[in-house]
């Protein structure tokens, strides 16, 4: 269960911004889109939040820091001592250029919260630390802080909390690399809960990739899987009685119009990888014969609802937090309110999963679909940074016309367009 995300100094982003699923205790409407977390103290999650704003403002770039901040944990240790750290600052003034970027997130993994975070540059890691939060209250585990002016690093490894041989991973864990990582590495028990979440609980979608097709396609070489993938292509709406999935080796693909130097090359370079067909069968309207349509044939709309239907289907099994950038491209505004829908429903939902999605569907806005509080904007500041608020910092009378308000600019985070002049 995800609580916050926070950047920092990363991408368009040059001041800390946070992302709160933490459900506004002034609304009453929609409970069903929030859960309780049994935890003290603790107020009831979101099930979803929906990222609006102009091209350019910087909604995908929370979905990359997501990104970026799930990979490092996940793959900081495989890296080498000389290699540089993938993280970029925001480039638009000289200060920021010279600081690390900032990354944290406050979630419940087994029952407990934690608040785990980093800040690195290209070079090193500058910070890391854990909190622990098993009985409301704080307990620092372990902190990390590289002097600049010293060339120093700080450790204080709690051992209360971290049981083991702490002297070894601190010593083992290089400068571009985290210690969450390398202790886990080196079997530390203590931190597993931590890192597992990361591992499999967090889930993103990087920004304009082609989601899941393969994993779809996986799901169907069952007869469970694939009744499992028509259910929710037929939910959406999309008439499909049958699917098949086939699998060729390279070589086997017919190359006859290549010249013969160029075939034999691509045939060695890419000999034993496959590739996946993938058919969708349906039935003509007057006699009732199957017809089966390629992938090529499908629509952009069908082909990204069956790329998705297996990580949907797993997100909601497992309870996990899925990060999506523009879910509602190639599909229709009722498909995406379907999609959202499936995370609202306690029935598919069981395991409380989160969504955190950027969106241009503004139609989202102007129902009784979505909280107030789902609801966060982008924008630029006169400094180009990007800005991250919700909408409910403003003053909204209940039922009142959300999507006429933010068209017409009330909440900000809409293109600021100049009338257009003769060329020249």
């Amino acid at each position: 269960m995800l609580i916050e995300f926070s950047l920092g100094n990363y991408l368009s982003f040059c001041e800390r911004q946070t992302l709160s699923m933490t459900a506004s205790g002034l609304y009453r409407e929609l409970p069903h889109n929030t859960f309780a977390t049994d935890l003290s103290r603790l107020p009831r999650l979101l099930k979803s939040a929906v990222i609006y704003g102009p091209n350019a403002a910087g909604k995908s770039n929370i979905i990359r820091g997501a990104l970026f901040m799930w990979d490092f944990v996940l793959n900081s240790t495989k890296r080498q001592v000389s290699d540089p750290i993938d993280v970029r600052p925001f480039l638009l003034n000289s200060r920021n250029t010279q600081e690390p970027s900032t990354f944290e997130m406050i979630f419940i993994a087994e029952g407990v919260r934690y608040q785990y975070g980093f800040a690195a540059d290209r070079e090193r890691v500058h910070h890391e630390w854990l909190l622990a939060y098993p009985n409301a209250r704080p307990q620092r585990w372990f902190e990390r802080y590289f002097d600049r002016s010293t060339g120093q690093e700080t450790w204080n490894l709690n051992k209360k909390f971290l049981s083991g041989n702490r002297e070894v991973w601190r010593d083992a864990t290089r400068s571009n690399a985290l210690f969450l990582s390398t202790a886990i590495q080196l079997n530390c028990t203590s931190l597993r809960p931590v890192f597992d979440w990361f591992d499999k609980k967090l889930r993103v979608f990087r920004p304009h990739a082609e989601i899941g097709r393969e994993l779809s396609a996986s799901l169907c070489q069952s007869a469970e899987g694939r009744l499992l993938v028509l259910k929710f292509l037929n939910q959406a709406d999309m008439d499909v009685e049958g699917i098949r999935v086939e699998t060729r080796k390279i070589g086997e693909l017919g190359m006859e119009d290549l010249p013969e130097g160029v075939r034999n090359a691509l045939q060695l370079e890419m000999s034993g990888q496959e590739i996946i067909d993938i058919t969708l069968e349906r039935s003509t309207a007057d006699t009732g014969t199957t017809v089966q349509l390629s992938w090529e044939s499908e629509s952009r709309g069908t082909q990204k609802l069956f790329s998705i239907a297996w990580p949907w289907i797993n997100i909601l099994t497992e309870g996990r937090v899925l990060f999506m950038d523009e879910m509602d491209t190639s599909l229709h505004h009722h498909l995406v309110r379907f999609l959202y829908g499936m995370f609202h429903d306690a029935t598919a939902n069981k395991g409380n999963a989160q969504l955190i999605s950027t969106t241009h569907d503004t139609a989202l806005l102007d129902n009784t679909y979505l909280r107030r509080d789902q609801f966060w904007m982008v924008e630029k500041s006169r400094e180009r940074c990007s800005e991250l608020y919700p909408i409910s910092d403003f003053d909204i009378e209940r039922g009142e016309a959300l999507q006429r308000r933010y068209l017409e600019g009330h909440f900000g985070a809409v293109p600021a367009l100049k009338r257009f002049k003769e060329w020249g």
